[in-house]
């Protein structure tokens, strides 16, 4: 596993990868970073797929600067097509999100922009199931305005304990948590809260229920974030979908069983 940067909007845009043939999957995070796919890029790339697991901009190790109107799902999406563009990447290609990531990459198998060939979606918003209310807040200009950047790092380190669901130190917290140190990922954080508006979801509902793309649901069981429910009603009403249950396992179920996680991705992908 390789972290590497190209150039996209003439803006410097990181990413993990492993190995360089095989069927790329394009894995996208939500309010956290590519961090939350580090546990399975080694397997995945080994199984023969080529994983890449990108920074959003102003997230992770990303250059450049989120605002409002650049962090909806719709603009993002249209950012993912030219990160794969940057790429020499035209599809098709495996599409894989996590959180709000799973919400961009239902945006960009409906828009058709990228040929995407399947999809899965591991602990992804969907339909209304988003945002949190510890997210939503923030879509209020005067609270955003008024937070610091202390206010969002206290927050994203309960986010993180929350979300990983079993024992960790301080150090892991930590290395979740250092993109924060910079205030231009916390301006980037506080633009994707304020752009979570989960009609963006709900609008590509009518599409995802006439897509044969194959659709896989990984899903950490005791997610308090995204509940599992919300899987369930998604293979249930989207055909050519199904969902694999990851026991004992919360929101960033990579963090808690990666070996299960990366078997479900790679039967899937490969």
């Amino acid at each position: 596993m390789q972290r590497k940067t190209v150039e996209v909007d003439g803006v410097a845009a990181s990413y993990l990868s492993a190995g360089d043939r095989g069927p790329v999957v394009l894995m996208l995070h939500g309010t956290y970073w590519s961090r939350v796919w580090q546990p399975v890029v080694d397997d995945l790339a080994a199984a023969g797929l080529r994983p890449i697991a990108v920074d959003l901009p102003g997230f992770g190790r990303s250059a450049g600067e989120l605002s409002v109107a650049t962090a909806s799902i719709p603009a993002l999406a249209d950012w993912v097509v030219r990160f794969a563009q940057a790429l020499d990447i035209s599809g098709p290609v495996g599409g894989a999100g996590h959180d709000i990531g799973g919400g961009i990459a239902q945006q960009v198998l409906v828009d058709s922009k990228l040929e995407v060939n399947r999809l899965a979606l591991m602990n992804a918003v969907m339909f209304d199931s988003w945002p949190v209310p510890g997210v939503a807040r923030f879509r209020d200009p005067e609270i955003a305005a008024a937070t610091t950047p202390a206010d969002v790092l206290a927050a994203r380190r309960k986010s993180v304990i929350t979300a990983l669901a079993r024992p960790a130190s301080e150090a892991e917290i930590a290395e979740y948590l250092d993109p924060w140190t910079e205030p231009r990922v916390t301006r980037s954080w506080l633009a994707l809260a304020g752009a979570a508006y989960s009609h963006y979801t709900m609008d590509l509902v009518p599409a995802l229920r006439t897509s044969a793309v194959p659709k896989l649901l990984v899903w950490g069981e005791d997610d308090t974030f995204q509940l599992v429910e919300h899987a369930e009603r998604f293979v249930q009403e989207i055909p050519h979908a199904s969902l694999v249950r990851i026991p004992a396992a919360g929101h960033i179920p990579t963090e808690n069983d990666p070996k299960a996680v990366a078997r479900a991705l790679i039967d899937f992908f490969a």
